[in-house]
């Protein structure tokens, strides 16, 4: 099938005669364009690919198409209107004489085959061939075609074909246009790469004849062209090692430029044989580097060269998710490298050099530990004791066993998390362990008894690697939520929140002073966390962090201002309503109110002064009840925690702190049984007469909110209607009291008018009341 791009036609003024249209058409289906039928195009052509994107040059002369999942671009010519009529005057003469040849060859076919039964209209069938031969298919388009209408191949040339090594993602026409009517075309490819092409002109002597593009220059970023998958650092943090699918770069974090890219691949196979990385580490001395894959093979490979210096394949029957180094110590000359893989088996391996003259390190197996579910990590731990050294491997059924080195004996199981485990990391005391895992929660254990000391909750999504800062309890997390966050392992709380990824994050590393950090994620990045001499406050970073919660609206949380939840209490209160009494009740305007930390604070405050008093409320009860007994008449001592008050008169001062603004939203946040209490004390200060009118304001508001379950609660009958008798009366006083005042004051007014011109001579005359009538 042939791939189509219907092109509309905007001039009314080519509208010709055998295809007119009304004064009422703004657009008109002129055709599609084709490329030629004898070039070898990309399948995603031939297999009739949406259009990705549609370019006209910058001096409309030229149209590029390219196609979804495709490599190519096909350009386009516009002629102009003189040469668009005779182009179409050519494809009627040509289009006459096939009529003409194929009319003839079907006269004398049917003239020597026709007898006496044959169907008089059969000749028809000729018509379905001269069809064919103008190119027009039943298939073709919905829409029919006068012949004599100028068409969308008339209008537009095919100039040529420009083809890019990897798939095309967007393109751009350059504004310059070269010597001799060439034109450049620029490139994004799905590498992280652009490429500009320039498409000559035909030469005079193949006008018409399609040309082919020539690459002009290639911008090739440093970055990755997929999602890293690893991060490490070398001894002495001045290179790092990023992994991806089958590309490992060396990078040199001083000037932050790519020293190295290095192709992952067989030495001995073609560049097509290439393997998916998953995890990196740097061998003793920094000159090498080795990589895990997801096909089973451990690589190592020369920095300096580039070149796969050995590789053992099939070092595991499943991907490697996981190695970890040891490095020598001065008990131990030797550096040992683990692996960890889904085949359910943790090998070790030890780093010996080549027989042969280049001496590069090659990788020898020592031994393997079986386990009974796929490996997700393994680490070491830090010890220089090897008798006391430790290897932690985390499986698919959640759990972290612990082993010792030396003899591979069984010590701990650690077992908590409800989904597996895809990261960990002791600290270097070895005296706690940090895991993460994919139920979005870090468990921190004590490495003496395997007790859980604290479970710690951040992370929206997955957490995927997890590292601890030299010599202290602090530790780094990154997680599929695009954050990285930074955890106090002794106060198990977070110090920071860091943002700039704009996918999941899935390795980090971390320096051995702690002075910068470097994340990679599936966005392409390794960005680069420098430690600052800024003071961090916890109390502002939770606030923070609380803003950006409430700010962020998204599918999962919706923010419902104060008018929404009234109506939707009323709707459940009420079994049948009206759809016009609806469009009544809807209020008409509402309260500029939004759900923040600062409601949800003073929420939090209400709530914790309600639950003050009612313990006052307690005791004073219980010190009465004692008094009663013994007869005696002592006084209670005030609540230096409530400021000497009364507890209705310190739930009175607590709501009237609350900022009018927040607080409706700051009653939303407390519970039903918090809702009861408070409508007790609001009761008893009504009886008091204290707070009338903030007293009215929140009783209704909480009756509105709540209607549906005070009416179902029968305990509450008998307080609400004290609550209403109090309310109505206390408002009436507030009103008689504020009708009063302003009569007085109209009346003070009247009489400063009518005095304020008279003269007092406070000279010749004493003193006297001038408001007296």
């Amino acid at each position: 099938s042939k791939a189509e791009l219907e092109m509309q036609d905007t001039e009314k003024s080519k509208n010709d005669s055998t295809h007119p249209a009304s004064d009422d058409d703004v657009f008109r289906y002129i055709g599609s364009l084709q490329p030629p039928a004898n070039l070898n195009l990309s399948t995603a052509s031939s297999n009739n690919e949406g259009v990705a994107s549609i370019h006209f040059h910058p001096n409309s002369r030229y149209v590029g198409v390219c196609r979804a999942n495709d490599r190519v671009i096909e350009i386009y010519a516009a002629r102009s209107e003189v040469e668009a009529q005779k182009k179409r005057r050519r494809r009627l003469r040509r289009r006459r004489e096939k009529q003409n040849v194929l009319a003839s060859t079907v006269d004398i076919g049917s003239a020597k085959k026709r007898g006496l039964l044959d169907d008089p209209d059969s000749d028809e069938e000729h018509h379905g061939e001269i069809e064919k031969a103008d190119g027009k298919s039943n298939n073709t388009s919905l829409l029919e075609l006068s012949h004599d209408a100028i068409k969308a191949m008339d209008e537009f040339e095919y100039r040529g074909t420009i083809r890019a090594a990897q798939k095309i993602r967007g393109f751009a026409f350059a504004p310059i246009q070269e010597r001799g009517g060439g034109i450049r075309v620029v490139l994004a490819l799905a590498t992280n790469a652009l490429e500009v092409h320039s498409l000559p002109t035909p030469s005079k002597h193949a006008l018409g004849v399609p040309v082919s593009s020539a690459k002009v220059s290639t911008l090739d970023m440093y970055g990755h062209p997929t999602g890293i998958r690893s991060v490490a650092l070398s001894s002495d943090d001045s290179m790092a090692c990023t992994v991806s699918k089958n590309m490992a770069k060396v990078w040199n974090v001083a000037n932050r430029s790519c020293l190295r890219s290095l192709a992952v691949a067989h030495s001995g196979k073609s560049a097509s044989a290439s393997y998916y990385c998953l995890c990196t580490a740097f061998l003793p001395g920094n000159t090498h580097v080795v990589i895990g894959t997801r096909e089973g093979h451990l690589i190592l490979m020369d920095v300096a060269s580039g070149d796969t210096v050995f590789t053992e394949v099939n070092a595991h029957d499943g991907a490697i998710w996981s190695l970890d180094l040891h490095r020598p110590t001065p008990n131990q000359d030797s550096t040992s490298l683990v692996t960890g893989s889904a085949d359910k088996s943790v090998k070790y391996w030890s780093i010996e050099s080549q027989k042969d003259e280049s001496r590069h390190p090659m990788l020898v197996h020592a031994r393997t530990l079986q386990m009974s579910d796929d490996v997700m990590c393994v680490r070491f731990s830090h010890s220089t004791d090897p008798t006391k050294r430790l290897i932690f491997v985390a499986s698919l059924d959640s759990t972290i066993k612990v082993f010792f080195d030396d003899s591979l004996k069984f010590f701990l199981s650690l077992y908590g998390h409800k989904l597996p485990v895809l990261a960990f990391d002791s600290s270097d005391d070895d005296t706690i362990l940090a895991s993460g895992g994919a139920d979005k929660s870090i468990k921190i254990w004590g490495l003496d008894f395997g007790d859980t000391h604290r479970t710690l909750y951040g992370h929206e999504d997955s957490i995927t690697d997890l590292k601890f800062v030299r010599r202290t309890h602090n530790f780094f997390t990154c997680s599929k939520d695009k954050t990285l966050r930074f955890w106090d392992g002794d106060r198990f709380e977070q110090i920071l929140l860091l943002n700039g990824h704009a996918s999941e994050v899935c390795a980090l590393a971390i320096s051995r002073t702690g002075a910068f950090i470097l994340s990679g994620g599936m966005d392409r990045q390794v960005r680069v966390w420098e430690r600052t001499k800024d003071i961090v406050f916890l109390d502002e970073e939770r606030e923070r962090e609380l803003e950006d919660m409430f700010d962020k609206v998204d599918g999962s949380r919706k923010d419902e201002n104060t008018a929404d939840v009234l109506l939707k209490a009323q709707k459940d209160g009420e079994e049948q309503l009206n759809a016009d009494d609806d469009e009544n009740d809807k209020p008409q305007s509402e309260a500029a109110v939004k759900q923040n930390i600062l409601s949800v604070s003073s929420g939090d405050r209400i709530m914790e002064a309600i639950e003050m008093a009612d313990k006052e409320t307690k005791e004073i009860a219980a010190f009465r009840k004692l008094q009663d007994e013994k007869g005696g008449d002592g006084q209670r001592a005030p609540n230096p925690m409530m400021f000497g008050m009364d507890p209705p008169q310190y739930l009175l001062w607590v709501l009237r702190s609350v900022k009018s603004v927040d607080l409706e939203q700051s009653l939303l946040v407390l519970p039903l049984t918090h809702v009861e209490r408070l409508m007790h004390y609001l009761i008893l200060l009504l009886r008091a007469g204290k707070g009338a009118e903030l007293c009215a304001k929140i009783s209704v508001f909480l009756i509105k909110a709540h209607l549906s379950q005070i009416v179902a609660n029968r305990t509450m009958t008998t307080p609400l209607r004290e609550l209403k008798s109090l309310v109505r009366q206390r408002t009436t006083e507030t009103r008689d009291t504020v009708g009063f005042n302003i009569a007085a004051m109209k009346i003070i007014a009247r009489i400063a008018n009518e005095r304020k011109n008279e003269r007092i001579d406070y000279g010749e005359k004493s003193m006297k009341d001038i408001w007296a009538g």
